[in-house]
């Protein structure tokens, strides 16, 4: 069945230790999970090979198209083994330096070669995602002495920000490399980049992934002030945006990041780019079966805001309830979806970076379509090009994208209310084509005889061609 009833909000859900079986993905995908994301910061390759060949094999049985992302660590700056954990209480002076390992306890080790380059005196850095807040005072060489704002216990492998900082490193580490590679040879479906900076990060991705003979989709994570300032550049090179609210929250400011977050929805839309945001979603359901009332409405937000999906992280890989938790924000999609608040039928003005005639018959068949009452948009697409337009102006029916690549059905499902489904259908649209499209629908679908459906595509061949026309048309028993 093309389960036409599913939400418009795409789900990704990350796979981790509690998340692996196969049991427990497919219950993810029953319960609303659209793509699943490989956090490459954890785990060998050959495990998450394992996960992956899981997941396909889920997604086979289901007779559906999931998309897999791999997520790169990218330049995690993070505090070396420790002796014993150190307590941090404020007033204390500390020296960091570069090193793997302690050896002075009145050291703490940085894995980070740049550190004492790109900090300055008065500079804060924060480790343990900002539990702990230090100021540079001084810096003699290699070492950069600090005192302690606030802080806590300090154990090893921590992270470390240096907001604005980190510029002596490159975006993509040599265990990147590796795992781009890994992307390739498993046949991901899209790259998640880390702490992008600029569109030179993206570029140089795309160079690796030439090497390795792919074209893999990016999304580029923005959890820097560089990438917020940048945004727009950044959104002409990439495929898809990522509001990782985790490291930008810290490297921003909380209170910085609700506007931020609108700003990056609202330039993706700009630049018919997908967008999805993430982190602590729904935090507290890493332990509890049901979210905070706050998280409810920061998944709400997010979907108001024109999100096209939404991500779990740790609530997923490592929590006690990731299937309830898919389930529950599936369940707070619904109801923002069935809002009056939730806004459709966008009228966007028209993009130059895209070409004119697949942009125009987008819109008019989602004109088309609400006054027509018809009850779909049916889309022929080989790689899904008039498909992302068609999403991002929003329409209040599904669109089903017929395509005859598997691959490109399986990128589809992170668009907004897209329905891919497999057929090698690049004939010419007459009688025949007809009858077997009503017959597709009326069996697939809850569609009923005489509902109409707005049907875009090429002519003369129907997939592989550029979208060039738009047709009604009304379905008749078969």
């Amino acid at each position: 069945m093309i389960n036409i009833k599913k939400n418009k909000t795409k789900i990704v859900a990350t796979l981790g230790p509690v998340s692996r079986d196969e049991k427990i993905i497919e219950e993810m995908i029953l319960a609303g999970a659209t793509m699943f994301r490989i956090n490459t910061s954890h785990n060998t390759a050959e495990e998450h090979h394992q996960t992956i060949e899981k997941v396909k094999a889920v997604a086979k049985r289901l007779q559906t198209f999931i998309p897999i992302m791999i997520d790169l660590q990218g330049p995690k700056i993070r505090v070396g083994n420790l002796i014993e954990p150190v307590k941090i209480e404020p007033g204390m002076e500390l020296v960091l330096e570069y090193g793997l390992e302690q050896t002075d306890p009145n050291i703490i080790p940085v894995d980070y070669k740049g550190v004492a380059d790109d900090v300055y005196e008065g500079e804060y850095i924060l480790l343990d995602d900002g539990k702990i807040k230090i100021q540079v005072i001084k810096k003699e060489g290699t070492k950069v002495h600090v005192k302690v704002v606030h802080g806590e216990l300090l154990k090893p492998r921590k992270g470390i920000n240096i907001p604005g900082g980190t510029k002596s490193v490159s975006a993509i580490t040599e265990r990147d490399v590796d795992f781009i590679k890994f992307a390739v040879d498993n046949d991901a479906d899209y790259l998640a980049l880390s702490f992008v900076r600029d569109k030179d990060d993206v570029l140089l991705a795309r160079k690796y992934l030439s090497h390795f003979g792919a074209d893999i989709p990016i999304i580029a994570k923005i959890e820097k002030p560089e990438a917020v300032k940048n945004i727009n550049s950044i959104l002409e090179v990439v495929d898809a945006v990522m509001v990782a609210r985790g490291d930008l929250g810290i490297e921003l400011s909380p209170e910085k990041v609700p506007i931020v977050q609108k700003q990056i929805i609202d330039a993706a839309f700009d630049h018919r780019k997908t967008c999805i945001v993430a982190t602590q979603m729904l935090e507290s359901m890493i332990e509890e079966p049901i979210p905070t009332r706050a998280e409810a409405s920061d998944v709400a937000n997010a979907i108001l805001d024109g999100a096209d999906a939404v991500m779990l992280s740790g609530e997923t890989a490592a929590g006690k309830h990731p299937v309830e938790a898919v389930k529950m924000m599936a369940m707070i999609a619904h109801d923002v979806e069935q809002s009056d608040f939730c806004c459709y039928n966008l009228d966007l003005a028209m993009n130059p970076n895209y070409e004119p005639t697949p942009q125009a018959i987008a819109a008019s068949a989602v004109k088309m379509a609400e006054d027509l009452g018809a009850k779909a948009i049916l889309a022929f697409t080989h790689t899904g090009y008039t498909s992302k337009l068609l999403s991002k102006l929003r329409p209040s029916v599904p669109v089903i994208a017929i395509s005859d690549q598997e691959k490109t059905c399986r990128k589809l499902n992170i668009y907004w209310d897209m329905h891919p489904y497999c057929k090698d259908w690049d004939v010419v649209l007459n009688d025949e084509l007809l009858k077997k499209i009503d017959k597709l629908l009326l069996e697939k679908t809850e569609y009923k005889k005489d509902d109409r459906v707005i049907i875009i595509g090429s002519i003369p061949n129907l997939i592989t061609g550029r979208t060039n026309f738009v047709r009604v048309h009304r379905m008749c028993a078969f």
